[in-house]
């Protein structure tokens, strides 16, 4: 990343790579005008209590449980592939990847059905990225927290209709698309951030079912709606949520010109796409000037 930013000559000017844990984190705070920060809701509150104690902004993008509502109008071929793609990309690891489907009750065993048969095509980047599709979770970490959340879903009652076992290879630890059912929100895999190639998929009553279980989480980032053109965009009228993608997946991070703002938990501060996204990092001024000098009647008299 420094060769890279060293080749651009006006970039390496304004921009420099600080590493390290925690303590370099709170030290950059002390010396800076603002903070850009993405990272968990944790450390996002310190990192906003810090930057409160220094009067200077804080733009925080922190955790997120996106959903996605599948109704009975939807065209299931495109949605099992749009939710493969969305909730699987980068093995999971995205702010914006789908993590819990919500699958109106008459056509959610077919949008399993053919969510399960598509995963079997996607494949693990063994040995390489050039190899496959799915990469290495980031770290072990990771990876233990899914296979708790799998473990802890499985004990409730769930059952995981494909992938499920963690594999090692090359020192890496890797997971294939995981299609779990029988969820509910009893289960952490439905309640906190998985960061995995997981879909927890639940059968819901109606479309105001899926909209009140969408909004059940302390996070609100994105996420997306399956329905026909006339109901879908009302659907996401009442998701609360930043950024809906209506018969698509994860569009906020491909469209960026659409301006957004995090609710709940996910975030704080202007949207970071669009020009609003620019005008975060400068201070505004104005200059008003009165091009032909008078008096005026609400000064004093004199």
């Amino acid at each position: 990343m420094r060769a890279s930013i060293d080749a651009v000559p006006e970039l390496a000017q304004v921009v420099a790579i600080v590493e390290g844990g925690p303590d370099v984190g709170a030290e950059l705070v002390q010396l800076v005008d603002a903070v850009c920060f993405t990272g968990s809701v944790q450390t996002g509150r310190l990192v906003a209590a810090a930057a409160a104690q220094r009067l200077i902004p804080a733009f925080l993008e922190l955790g997120g449980k996106d959903a996605a509502i599948v109704t009975a109008t939807a065209d299931i071929e495109l949605a099992s592939s749009a939710i493969l793609w969305g909730s699987t990309a980068n093995t999971g690891q995205s702010c914006m990847s789908l993590e819990r489907i919500y699958v109106e009750a008459p056509v959610a065993e077919q949008f399993v059905e053919r969510l399960v048969a598509k995963a079997a095509a996607v494949t693990l980047a063994v040995p390489g990225p050039a190899d496959g599709h799915l990469g290495p979770f980031i770290d072990d970490r990771q990876a233990d927290v899914v296979a708790e959340q799998l473990a802890d879903a499985v004990a409730k009652g769930a059952t995981i209709r494909c992938g499920g076992e963690i594999e090692t290879h090359g020192g890496r630890r890797y997971l294939r698309p995981t299609v779990v059912t029988g969820v509910n929100h009893s289960m952490t895999l439905m309640t906190q951030e998985t960061f995995g190639p997981v879909i927890p998929v639940m059968a819901v009553a109606d479309v105001d079912e899926a909209i009140r279980l969408a909004n059940d989480t302390e996070y609100g980032l994105s996420g997306a709606v399956f329905a026909a053109p006339e109901q879908a965009e009302s659907i996401a009228a009442r998701m609360r949520a930043g950024g809906i993608s209506i018969n698509d997946v994860c569009l906020t991070g491909l469209v960026p010109e659409g301006e957004k703002q995090a609710f709940k938990s996910s975030g704080l501060g202007p949207s970071r796409m669009g020009p609003a996204s620019l005008r975060r990092f400068v201070r505004q001024r104005v200059f008003l000037v009165r091009e032909a000098p008078q008096m005026q009647p609400w000064w004093y008299a004199s």
